[in-house]
């Protein structure tokens, strides 16, 4: 018998009970549905990640205060006060760190932004004009704070995008005066608003030496100088950004009277931190993905129930099929074909509603899904072995029933 007539057959005996094969396929229908869209969920935010990092410079360098680990003990990063800024004005020195472009340090702490009759907690930067370049900010209105702001300390400041919006509504906020933690400052400019639900966007940004002369007051780091948060560098190309590293973690050793001990700092790029985002994204995927395959496993076994059931149904039929010269492979191929016609229907069923779902999400604007191919490839591939897999044993029992058995069964 030919693979065309076993899947006609298939296809009429599944039809004949149109309700429970229906139901056989709702398993591997939820089940590949779930693959797809939560792996079009997991691209989608890893390609938003990735785009938001790359958005902020590929030749950005991080340095951090603290390391993971400090004299066998374990610490968090910036968990101890040991950059200052005197440590940014070497890294910026070319005769010290050659291929450093820029370096703008930056100290951090949350504040209250008042305006009016309006008021919200926020994130202060203090840092140097340099930044504004190095993170390729954008202004909508206005400008940064210069040189002249911040050798005087003068009390100016810029919005991030969603702040503006927040304190100001559809009201100009350049010129006009707020208050962090009560004391006035001017704002001179707002950044255009990057969405993905950056710091940058919910920040005020002034000049270092307004924040700690007037906001935060200096901190002392470990070994003397004025401590900073954090301190960001850019390379002069994204090719050079492993030797501008070397340079920077060489001149703070040297600087920080470091020689066998672990750093008191670390240095990271901006291709460091994708490099770890996009391996917790694809674990996250993965894991996600074999959630939602579990569901398969269980359409599978409710296919091989109702194959079960089916052959119970069918033994007068097999045996008089047996009878008339039908072939135990014959018997089995049959079977086989009916619970992959119901995996494969699940299956493509399954990706309609998986595509459906992913469209949904990407309505709502928070991610860019996208149905990739591979996905569907995949939930075919797997709704596919699953039909095989757990058909297989229904249709070797129907092959082995004995037919003059199967004839005088009731």
């Amino acid at each position: 018998m030919d693979i065309v007539e076993s899947i006609r057959l298939a296809m009429r005996g599944l039809s004949a009970n149109k309700l429970r094969s229906g139901l056989t396929m709702l398993g591997i229908i939820i089940g590949v549905g779930a693959v797809i869209a939560l792996l079009s969920i997991g691209q989608g935010a890893q390609k938003a990640i990735t785009e938001q990092i790359q958005g902020i410079g590929s030749n950005l360098i991080f340095i951090i205060p603290g390391s993971l680990t400090q004299g066998g003990a374990s610490f968090g990063l910036g968990s101890l006060a040991s950059l200052t800024m005197e440590d940014a004005e070497a890294i910026a020195d070319p005769a010290n760190c050659p291929d450093v472009a820029a370096v703008a340090p930056q100290q951090t702490r949350n504040a209250q932004i008042i305006y009016r009759n309006r008021n919200t907690n926020a994130s202060v930067v203090g840092t140097t004009p340099d930044f504004a370049f190095i993170r390729r900010l954008e202004l909508e209105q206005g400008h940064f704070f210069d040189e002249q702001d911040l050798a005087s300390a003068a009390r100016v400041a810029v919005l991030g995008g969603r702040l503006a919006i927040d304190l100001f509504e559809t009201e100009s906020a350049v010129g006009q005066t707020i208050r962090i933690n009560r004391i006035p400052f001017r704002v001179i400019g707002v950044l255009v608003e990057q969405g993905g639900g950056g710091t940058i966007d919910t920040s005020v940004f002034v000049p270092i030496t307004s924040a700690k002369t007037r906001l935060f007051g200096t901190v002392a780091a470990r070994g003397g100088g004025s401590a900073v948060s954090l301190i960001n560098a850019s390379a002069v190309s994204e090719d050079r950004i492993d030797a501008a590293i070397e340079q920077i973690t060489a001149l703070l050793r040297q600087r920080h009277r470091i020689q066998y001990q672990q750093d008191d700092f670390t240095v990271t790029s901006q291709k460091d931190i994708l490099g770890v985002l996009n391996q917790v994204t694809d674990i996250l995927t993965i894991f996600l993905g074999a959630i939602a395959a579990i569901s398969l496993l269980v359409g599978g076994i409710g296919i091989m129930n109702i194959m079960l059931v089916s052959v119970t149904e069918r033994t007068r039929e097999i045996g008089i099929r047996k009878a008339v010269g039908a072939k135990r492979r014959d018997i089995m191929v049959q079977f086989l074909i009916e619970a992959m016609v119901l995996s494969i229907l699940g299956g493509v069923i399954g990706i309609g509603f998986g595509a459906l779902a992913a469209a949904a999400v990407n309505s709502t604007g928070v991610l860019v899904t996208r149905v990739s191919l591979q996905a569907v490839v995949l939930a075919v591939a797997f709704s596919l072995a699953v039909g095989l897999f757990f058909g297989l044993y229904p249709a070797t029992r129907a092959a082995s029933l004995n037919p003059i058995e199967a004839l005088r069964y009731e």
